[in-house]
């Protein structure tokens, strides 16, 4: 597998990289891997609309999912349209909460152009096996463990702390995670993101063989979140910057 990062800025698009989405690559097979503010335009440096296999979204908070809309009027009114409907797997409601951002009438929404799947425990999609596990965030929110022959990597969305995200991680070859707040903060609210130093313990004890953190907002310095993961894990800490490319 190959991962790609399109966009990991947290919470908005930052000045040097789109919201949150990343590009899994295998046997020719595209997944990307949400789809925030501002990452479609440098998902196209990649690969064409047509060339997109399936989107997985981890939530439906705009950050995550909201270049969709863009992405449905590239498949509705590109030259190259109509083209295959594009699979999109996401929590319950998904084609309902798309259709009203971009307030369209519920039938037909989006699902003309795209074809909506609810996340279950475990998928096939293109050559992946995809696993995932509902998360601790103020929304429905999943965790995506993506499975191709002997390598895995685990994406945590955004999460609070959590024993499901560790089971789900276990040996895996990469995590990918969120790191939004920052440490020893007082006022960090419950159950919506990870500190570096959550992202190094989970990373510790689901034995897993990297990390790299994502999910940083433009307020915070990247380099300092990395560097407060690396006091709780051991292993190498790697960091999410847009184009990165890591091989699996």
């Amino acid at each position: 597998m190959k991962l790609t990062v399109i966009g990991c800025s947290g919470s908005l698009p930052g000045p040097d990289s789109a919201a949150s989405s990343y590009l899994v690559t295998a046997e020719g097979f595209n997944l990307i891997l949400d789809l925030g503010s501002g990452a479609l335009g440098s998902l196209q440096r990649y690969l064409a609309v047509p060339e997109i296999g399936a989107i997985g979204l981890s939530h439906l908070h705009p950050d995550h999912c909201m270049d969709l809309c863009g992405l449905y009027v590239s498949a509705k009114y590109a030259p190259e349209s109509p083209i295959p409907r594009i699979p999109v797997f996401g929590p319950p409601d998904t084609a309902t909460r798309m259709a009203l951002a971009y307030d369209l009438p519920q039938d037909p929404g989006m699902e003309e152009e795209l074809e909506f799947h609810t996340w279950q425990e475990v998928q096939q999609i293109g050559p992946f096996t995809v696993r995932t596990a509902p998360m601790a965030h103020p929304v429905p929110a999943y965790a995506i463990r993506v499975e191709h022959g002997n390598k895995s990597l685990v994406y945590t969305g955004d999460t609070g702390p959590n024993e499901a995200l560790i089971e789900l991680a276990r040996g895996a070859d990469l995590l990918l995670s969120e790191a939004a707040l920052q440490d020893n903060d007082p006022d960090n609210p419950p159950d919506l993101h990870m500190t570096p130093a959550d992202a190094g313990e989970h990373a510790k004890k689901a034995g897993v063989k990297r990390l790299v953190i994502t999910h940083v907002p433009p307020w915070f310095n990247r380099e300092t979140q990395a560097e407060g993961a690396r006091r709780t894990f051991p292993g190498p800490v790697e960091l999410a910057t847009s184009n990165a490319v890591f091989d699996i």
